[in-house]
């Protein structure tokens, strides 16, 4: 079964494309001119399945083109963000090229109740994929973490790495859920794997939540580190990030941002342990999983 798969050399589809390669399926990944293909590489190092991986360079957003890429593919992985309003081009393209199941990467997101600029296009993106009439699966992953080239938890490892002091934005109470890349990858799998989940939509998470202040807790004990958790008024904090947006100073933390830090972000991932296994790791377990393989690098 061949699959086609953008977003391959993201940080989910490096760890994607290497476990859909090793459980016996060919891979036809979608690169743009920029991308970085080496990502990849390590996982496929001395690994006889290399050989079932075939690039093909392309845009999402040129519908004819990505038609005659998609040619002979059984089918779609997407895991590129619907946030840039791709989601319409992608599917028709799939469509005219003859694929019929299609699993896509949408996110919890979608359930903020903060005005987020992109929540629109990714929801819009959704119908357009439940309206389509593939046999599509959606996966709703929560914050994915577990590595260096992501943009969340790491930020945090590295400064609870250099600073003994962390600010956290309000009380830190706020419940998170966040999710390894390597279950968001073995979800995807699993759904290929398993026809109930055709027509559905599924939202993953970690095993547990925890608060924010339990997430910094979690990252200084895997670290041996100590640290002392800041709390400072959230509200303030927004005004005056708010206020530098408008006047376009830029600064490393976006007003959305601390109100999402203070949204409880838990979800229920019953559905998706029921139709096909979905079994998460701990955040501790998780956490420690990706510093030690950030020493190895």
């Amino acid at each position: 079964m061949k699959i086609f798969v953008t977003g391959a050399t993201g940080f989910t589809g490096a760890r994607v494309v290497p476990l859909l390669l090793k459980n016996g399926y060919e891979v036809r990944c979608l690169y743009r001119a920029t991308s970085d293909r080496s990502v990849i590489l390590p996982a496929l190092e001395n690994a006889d399945y290399a050989k079932n991986i075939e690039w093909t360079l392309g845009e999402l957003s040129d519908t004819a083109s990505l038609t005659t890429t998609m040619q002979g593919a059984d089918a779609l992985v997407n895991i590129a963000s619907l946030g840039f309003g791709h989601a319409d081009s992608i599917i028709c393209a799939a469509k005219d090229a003859g694929i019929k199941r299609a699993i896509f990467i949408s996110t919890t997101a979608i359930f903020t109740q903060l005005n987020a600029r992109s929540k629109k296009v990714r929801v819009a993106a959704e119908l357009a994929i439940e309206t389509s009439g593939l046999k599509y699966t959606i996966l709703r992953p929560t914050m994915i973490y577990g590595s260096p080239r992501d943009r969340n938890m790491w930020r945090l490892i590295r400064f609870v790495r250099y600073s003994p002091i962390v600010p956290v934005f309000g009380d830190g109470n706020s419940l998170q859920q966040p999710i390894h890349v390597d279950d968001v990858a073995a979800a995807i799998l699993g759904c290929l794997k398993a026809d109930i989940t055709i027509g559905k939509s599924y939202n993953i998470a970690g095993k547990h939540p925890l608060t924010y202040n339990q997430v910094i807790d979690t990252i200084a004990r895997q670290m041996n580190k100590r640290v002392w958790k800041l709390h400072i008024p959230s509200k303030p904090v927004v005004a005056l990030l708010s206020l530098l947006e408008r006047i376009r100073i830029p600064f490393p933390i976006k007003a959305e941002q601390v109100l999402r830090l203070n949204e409880n972000k838990n979800f229920s991932y019953a559905d998706a342990q029921r139709d096909f296994g979905f079994s998460p790791l701990e955040f501790e377990e998780g956490i420690g999983r990706g510093l030690r393989e950030s020493k190895r690098v």
